[in-house]
Order: structure tokens, then sequence, then C-alpha cells
């Protein structure tokens, strides 16, 4: 009911604003693109009058106001090959979302968000990424100066959501009810072809009641993520990265100690004349307690798209593989740690994490009308090492070794629809059934998984 007064009250507004300007929304709202609201023709419209605020007589003071209100049913049989607790009737997730964007001319900006998420269904009860009655999303301060005429530097103190390239070591993770946050420092550099990230953060601990969220001290994330744009190389951009992650209390194979863990990636992404490519590789290396870090992956996807074909098709091909650890008692860890990726990693299920795996993830998708795209995809997964588990995307085993030499952990079917009902209203559909494969059915319980989702997501 909360929602539906919401669409309801913003909809018509919306859709008189948008006949001259449409919000280009973010996956970070602290990103949307409001420019077009200061345009005469729809200043006097009621949307714009929030949109876009001046303060003063040039303009260069102004405030900004927006939010989200999102409604997600799922339903999910034999949960965890049904050794967890299926819930009767599924679960119905709500998330609103409430932001302030503050410029104090251009050289200052104070921005803030805050979250609601709430949860029906669950028979164990929510978990802290289903529910949080209240939360800073993000609340930071900008401070920007130009060096030169072609360069902009910015450094960002607070709390702040981030996701870095394809999201695969740091997301926001959108898929559940409650979104990552960290708290934290970046300076952010931007020049001709190139943005580059210095950051040294913590993330952030999510709880269930008012404003009760904390920063985890025992973890740390800093380093440099650096990423060209405007297509600077000759195969498309070009992403570097090196990371370090810090967690006093890290826990494998159940002992707990210190981990220091660095990363070094690079990313290639682009499309041309129909083709796109997404490649990246991660070597790790570290300590964990007295013992050595050595870990990798190699993630890529290529696809191409028929574009003078009805329903534009696109057919791609993903394969990815993330070290495992071959011998537990040889003092070195071989386990790749993704650190704080994106929840669905692999699918809106979430069944598997992106740790001691390889996979092959054909795919197909349609665009049967402008605003609706379907998808199709087949997912086989293995174990890397038999001597090590199988993980959930959170990291936490799902399933240890108990001594199987099985690699096939199953294969996942998916079927998406996303429909686009106007620019700030969207219905998406997925089901997916996850098929327990050799070692699965050799190690404990091994019910193949159903999951159906419908989320519908307003944007202002």
């Amino acid at each position: 009911m909360v929602m539906a007064a919401i669409i309801a009250g913003s909809l018509s507004s919306i859709a008189a604003a948008d006949e001259i300007c449409v919000l280009k929304v973010a996956k970070l709202r602290y990103e949307d693109d409001a420019t077009c609201f200061r345009d005469p023709r729809v200043r006097d419209s009621y949307y714009a009058k929030w949109k876009f605020l001046p303060w003063n007589a040039d303009e260069s003071v102004y405030a900004s106001f927006g939010g989200s209100a999102r409604a997600h049913y799922e339903y999910t049989h034999n949960p965890s090959f049904g050794r967890a607790k299926e819930d009767k009737y599924g679960a119905l997730l709500q998330r609103y979302t409430l932001h302030g964007d503050f410029r104090l001319g251009s050289h200052v900006r104070i921005y803030g968000e805050v979250l609601s998420a709430i949860e029906k269904g669950r028979l164990a009860g929510a978990s802290p990424v289903d529910e949080n009655q209240l939360a800073i999303e993000n609340g930071f301060l900008d401070l920007s100066f130009a060096p030169t005429s072609q360069s902009v530097i910015l450094v960002r103190t607070g709390i702040q959501e981030m996701t870095y390239g394809s999201g695969r070591l740091i997301n926001v993770r959108e898929g559940p009810n409650v979104r990552r946050t960290f708290n934290g420092v970046r300076v952010i550099a931007t020049m001709p072809g190139w943005r580059i990230d210095a950051l040294k953060v913590a993330p952030r601990s999510p709880h269930f009641g008012l404003l009760d969220d904390r920063t985890n001290r025992d973890q740390t994330l800093s380093g440099v993520y650096a990423a060209s744009q405007d297509g600077l190389m000759p195969l498309g951009d070009l992403d570097l990265y090196v990371l370090t992650f810090e967690d006093a209390r890290a826990v494998y194979a159940k002992q707990e100690a210190s981990e220091r863990r660095h990363s070094i990636g690079g990313r290639l992404h682009g499309a041309r004349r129909g083709w796109d490519w997404d490649w990246e590789s991660v070597y790790q290396f570290g300590a964990f307690g007295t013992s050595d870090i050595r870990a990798w992956t190699i993630a890529s996807e290529a696809g191409f798209t028929f574009q003078q074909t009805r329903w534009s098709p696109r057919l791609a091909l993903s394969a990815n593989v993330a070290s495992g650890d071959r011998d537990p008692t040889d003092g070195r860890i071989g386990t790749f740690n993704a650190l704080f990726p994106r929840g669905n990693y692999f699918s809106e299920a979430a069944v598997v994490g992106p740790r001691n795996f390889y996979n092959l993830n054909p795919k197909l998708a349609i665009k049967p009308r402008a605003a609706w795209a379907i998808s199709a995809d087949i997912d086989w997964f293995w174990r890397y090492a038999t001597h090590d588990s199988v993980y959930a995307p959170s990291g936490q085993i799902l399933r240890g070794p108990e001594g199987s030499r099985w690699r096939d952990v199953g294969t996942s079917v998916s079927l998406s629809s996303n429909y686009q009902i106007m620019p700030s209203l969207t219905l998406t559909a997925i089901y997916s059934h996850f098929q327990a494969g050799r070692f699965l059915q050799e190690t404990g319980p091994s019910s193949d998984i159903d999951y159906f989702e419908v989320t519908v997501n307003f944007k202002f």
C-alpha cells in the first residue's frame, strides 16, 4: 500500500516532465544526471521543482531530491538443496530510499540518502540483508578543485556506496534488500582518457533497527583503481587496479586469524560492430596467520548482437574460473576471495559464489520491444579443487568437501523478463532452476532448487 501511494502520487507529474526531460538514473543514485531539469520548459512542473531547486541568482547553489520504492516477491523451493527451511508462501521484501543532493557552488557538495528495508514471510526470520528499519545509505562530503583546465580532483569523505568495473570485486549488492555501503575516504582524479581512484574504506555492518548500522573496524579495503575512458585503448577500455584487503578476524577452514590479501588485476571491455567483450584477471597474494595466500581468477564474456535482425538477439558465452585450495595441509591458502562482489553473482537465485569453481555459461537475449528485454541462459558449475568447498555468494561454506572427488556441482537454467513501463518504473520477473550435481548428491541434501521472483522498481 505504501509503495502504491508513492507511485500513484508521482507518476502524473513525472510523465508530464518526461516529455521534455528524462531523469538519467544511475545504479548509484549520487551519480544521477538531472541537469535537464534546468530547462525553463519543465521548471513549473511539480517534478522539476524538487529535482532542481536553485538557492541563488546564478543557480550555482541548488538542491535536488529523489528516491526509490521497490517491492520484491520471491519464492525458493528447497533452499540450500533441502537443508534450510522453506518459506511457505515466499517472502515479500520492500525497500524505500530518499536522498538529498546539495551543491554549494562548483567545489562543495553534500549528499545524503536513507534506506528502509522491510521483510515479511521468512520462516527462519530476516537476515541482515533482508531487513533494516532505517539506515544511512550515503552520507558524504565532496570537496573538488581543478589543478588544470582538463582535470578535476575530488575528495569524498563519509558513508558511501561503491561499484567498480564489472562489480566482480567491489559492488553495491543490488539484488538483496539491503545494499552494501562503506565508510572512509576516496580521492578521485579525472583527466582526459582516465579516471583514477585512491581509496581507504571499511565496510558497514547492517543491523535491523533504527540507525544502528556500524562500521566494521576489523576490515579495511585500500588501493588504487584506474579506468580508461572514451575508447582510449584500441580494443576498448582498460581497468587496472591494486587493492589490499585486511581482516583482523578472518576465518578459513574453521580457523580464525588475521588476513592481509593483495589483489592485482586488469580488465579489458568494449563493443564494436555488434561484438562485445569483457575479460578480467586477478592475482592475489598475502598472508592468513602463518599461511601464505596465492590465489587467482580469470573471468570472460563475449557476445554478438544481430542488430539488423528482428528483436536484436544477442548470443554470448561466459567462461570463468577461480582458484581453490588444493591441499589444506601445505601451509598455503589457494582459495580466491572475491572481496565485496555483487550478491547475485551468477543469477538472481544466488546459489553459489565465485570461489573454487569453474563454469561455462551460454546466454541468449532478445528485445521484442524497445522497452522489453527477455534473456535465457544455462550455467554449468564445477569445483576447481576437490579438497576445497563449494561457497555461497557471501563467501560462507555452502558444502564442505566431505572427502568427495566429484567436481560436478550442478547446472542452473534461468529465464528473465524486464519491462520498462516508463523511464522511472520497471517490472522484472525471473525463474531459475538449479539441478544438483554428483558432488552435492554424494555429500548431503541434494534436492533441486526452484526460484521465482517478481520485482517492481520505481525511481524518482
